[in-house]
């Protein structure tokens, strides 16, 4: 149903690598596909091949007004032939947010619920609840994390990744890190940037590990202390480095997820966590459409592709 296109990777050129022999690549996910991109391609490739072959009509999923996941699902539901639902935490009446125009103009029928009534979102009984009202519907969670996402995100890696011995990605609700888990070689090193405040995602992501039977070949590590603030928040440090990075690299960032993956692992490389010899691959999960709504949000300008 989605079929990817060549997933280009870029060989970044700068003096600290070669005075400490690191090379640095990043895989560009952002063009993966010209409007379901990122890891987001692999978390619903086959929730939605389940769900026409479940014969639903409809998919339904949740997300913030700025969510990359009501994005991309937007977009992939309308090319596999779906109507979509969003369930949105907080208003939908904004005309200016670009997330939520874009997922209309594709067709997604949105619902906006109060921050109190959105926490129920796990529960049988809510669900039961939409069912009665929106119809028969095939469910996705936010953020996209379920069997079927991991299946498509342990296809990021392949034989054109084997010969790095670091793969770094951006940790949200962590299906796009257990994937890498689930594919990494015995050799290679699985670094996840928490873009949550606090030490708990150790344990979600042990349990999500757990849950799924996955038993990584090689090793994991998780950083927590790069949030910059926790979920959504940023500093004016990282804001300069992703502007650095555009002009250094020609590659955009988002301040959500891989401006803090990549600002982690340039504060490795200067502190030489990684040793000479060292191939490192950062994963660039997209999430660039949300760009356009932080500027809109905060007013500062940040790089696009």
């Amino acid at each position: 149903m989605l079929h990817p296109q060549h997933i280009p990777s870029t060989l970044l050129k700068h003096p600290l690598l070669d005075e400490l022999k690191v090379e640095l690549e990043v895989l560009r996910l952002d063009q993966v596909h010209e409007t379901v991109s990122g890891n987001k391609f692999f978390k619903l490739k086959y929730n939605l091949t389940e769900a026409l072959q479940q014969n639903h009509r409809q998919v339904l999923t949740f997300g913030g007004a700025y969510s990359n996941h009501i994005y991309a699902t937007a977009a992939a539901a309308k090319l596999a032939g779906l109507q979509s639902i969003g369930i949105i935490r907080g208003e939908v009446s904004d005309e200016k947010n670009p997330t939520l125009r874009s997922a209309k103009d594709a067709g997604m029928i949105l619902k906006g619920l109060s921050r109190e009534l959105y926490n129920d979102k796990t529960h049988s009984e809510f669900i039961d609840q939409l069912r009665q009202e929106l119809g028969e519907f095939y469910l996705i969670p936010e953020g996209g994390t379920n069997a079927l996402a991991i299946q498509g995100t342990t296809e990021i890696l392949s034989h054109a990744t084997a010969h790095f011995s670091h793969l770094a990605t951006p940790i949200g609700t962590g299906g796009t890190f257990a994937g890498l888990a689930n594919s990494i070689l015995p050799q290679q090193e699985l670094l996840g940037i928490s873009a949550l405040k606090g030490e708990g995602i150790q344990e979600e992501m042990k349990q999500l590990l757990q849950t799924h039977a996955i038993q990584p070949q090689g090793s994991l590590s998780i950083w927590t202390q790069y949030h910059q603030g926790g979920y959504a928040k940023w500093t004016s440090e990282l804001i300069e480095f992703i502007h650095w990075f555009w002009e250094s690299f020609g590659i955009p960032l988002d301040p959500i997820y891989t401006g803090k993956m990549a600002f982690a692992c340039w504060d490795l490389l200067q502190k030489k966590y990684f040793k000479p010899g060292s191939r490192v691959l950062l994963i660039h999960t997209g999430g660039l459409q949300g760009n356009l709504g932080f500027t809109q949000r905060t007013g500062i300008e940040l790089p696009s592709p």
